[in-house]
């Protein structure tokens, strides 16, 4: 990890992943550190009783790389490997 504190010192943390992430009860760069994107982007789904933006998946492991690595990458580099997993039967969104 690159020593950064505070959640809002990640590159794609802005206002609503912070809420997100605080919903989610996390509250630190460590606390992300031995997550899981697709974890997260189903405790998201559950938590809020809600669909949300495959997006966020692609959001939630770039922080999650940053975390683990202090490499801060765009959300949008993450999109091909979500694609990927959007064909599993994780990603229809069928747990609500």
């Amino acid at each position: 990890m690159s020593g950064k504190k505070n959640l809002r010192d990640l590159k794609n943390v802005g206002n609503a992943t912070f809420q997100d992430l605080t919903i989610l009860g996390i509250s630190t760069v460590d606390d992300l550190i031995h997550q899981d994107a697709t974890h997260l982007f189903v405790e998201l789904e559950k938590k809020t009783g809600k669909r949300h933006d495959p997006c966020m998946w692609d959001v939630f492991a770039a922080i999650i790389h940053e975390a683990k690595t202090g490499e801060p990458t765009s959300w949008w580099e993450w999109t091909p490997q979500r694609k990927i997993l959007q064909k599993s039967a994780w990603f229809r969104n069928d747990q609500n």
